[in-house]
């Protein structure tokens, strides 16, 4: 008989563990999340959160005063676990799987029989076996599935999340979850930890399957927007605006061609690509040129922004946002970063805008000669607007700020001003 889910221990309270705990909570199970970062425990125990998302304040809050929810620095015993801790690369695009290791060294002390073991964190094709073994080592008073299968004292599966930053509450509960266990009856065990809070439909498969579908979603749309950027770079050559052929080519029937932007940002698009090239090198030359493509976006955008400046003398430069996409503060993998990286080496002063974080990241910060300073004052001063992240304070700006001023806009949003 499966031992019912009443508590559930979340390992990481990131941008996908702290919503994934909230949720968990606020259907009435008892939650304990767990990070290394002390900052953001005592935050959370206060009710608050440390990452910007939509309504998760909210959620938050009303779970810890419901005393459903509360963050702690070290694993505790539960019925479930969930791993939704970072997965880098390392130089060469290499896996880092340092902090799935460190999870599973540090939730096995309070394993017990019957607990369930679910990985979030995106991950190379055959982890979840490989976390079954890291914990066996841990555990030898414990079976565990790649040992003893359906019979395992302790069941594993992989489900990866598959949410957009700025609506990850409404499409955790609202989107289909493929769910893959080491057995199928991990993956049954796994689905029905998911039916307690997810709306969508749980699809059943293996774990190497699930493992490859997330990487093979995250692949399939870095090469769409690879196309879209690849597209801009021949509009920059023709002197063609790349938004009017984007919008009078999607009139076809048949064609769908993504809005180009300064690159491709973000722990997932940016990273998963890599992990199935990792495992498949000689089969992936197009996830490779695609990668190439995107990650050479940053360099080509600040190379227009020095042909700007050297006709002008020694302009003023402002870059507007720094975070990976519109409306959020995560800076992972962010395209804008790298862009500002490559103007500074050239640059002594810079300015930059980013309305969603409070300073500078350590990356800039070390670089020097950069200053964040509000939009208004950016518009004020700059001779040359770049903008990189179409924040909704973007959207908003009159054409009068723009009067006189150079504009490299990636985004489109300054074309109908």
């Amino acid at each position: 008989m499966n031992q019912k889910i009443e508590k559930v221990c979340v390992i990481g309270l990131g941008y996908v563990g702290l919503p994934t705990a909230a949720v968990i909570a606020s259907r009435g199970l008892k939650v304990t999340g767990v990070d290394t970062n002390g900052t953001a425990v005592d935050l959370i125990n206060q009710g608050k959160v440390h990452i910007v998302e939509p309504d998760l304040d909210i959620l938050v809050n009303g779970a810890v005063a419901r005393g459903l929810l509360n963050a702690v620095g070290a694993p505790e015993e539960a019925d479930a676990f969930i791993i939704a801790v970072p997965t880098p690369f390392t130089d060469g695009h290499k896996p880092d799987l340092r902090h799935l290791e460190k999870a599973a060294r540090d939730i096995a002390p309070v394993l017990r029989k019957g607990n369930l073991v679910v990985i979030e964190s995106t991950s190379p094709v055959g982890t979840t076996d490989t976390f079954s073994q890291w914990l066996s080592e841990q555990r030898s008073d414990l079976s565990f599935p790649h040992q003893s299968g359906h019979d395992a004292d302790i069941q594993i599966a992989h489900s990866p999340e598959r949410v957009l930053p700025g609506s990850v509450l409404l499409e955790m509960v609202r989107n289909d979850r493929v769910v893959g266990g080491i057995t199928a009856h991990c993956a049954q065990r796994a689905a029905e930890l998911y039916d307690l809070f997810v709306d969508g439909e749980c699809h059943l498969t293996d774990a190497r399957t699930a493992e490859l579908v997330k990487l093979s979603e995250n692949a399939y749309r870095d090469v769409n927007i690879a196309f879209a950027n690849e597209l801009s770079l021949v509009c920059d050559k023709l002197d063609i605006d790349v938004w009017d052929v984007v919008d009078l080519a999607n009139r076809h029937p048949r064609v769908n061609i993504l809005n180009p932007g300064p690159g491709v940002g973000g722990h997932c698009i940016a990273v998963d690509p890599w992990f199935i090239v990792d495992s498949a090198p000689d089969e992936t030359p197009l996830i490779q040129a695609a990668r190439k493509i995107n990650d050479g976006k940053p360099a080509h955008i600040a190379n227009r922004v020095r042909e700007a400046a050297d006709e002008l003398g020694s302009p003023a430069i402002a870059c507007l946002g720094l975070s990976y996409k519109a409306n959020i503060d995560d800076l992972r993998e962010s395209p804008a970063i790298e862009v500002v990286k490559h103007i500074a080496a050239w640059k002594d002063s810079l300015l930059v805008v980013e309305p969603n974080v409070s300073g500078l990241p350590e990356s800039l910060r070390e670089t020097g000669g950069i200053k964040q300073v509000p939009l208004e004052e950016a518009l004020e001063a700059a001779d040359i607007l770049v903008l990189l992240v179409d924040h909704k304070e973007f959207h908003t700006i009159k054409a009068s700020s723009l009067d006189g001023k150079t504009v490299v806009d990636t985004r489109g949003v300054w074309r109908e001003i």
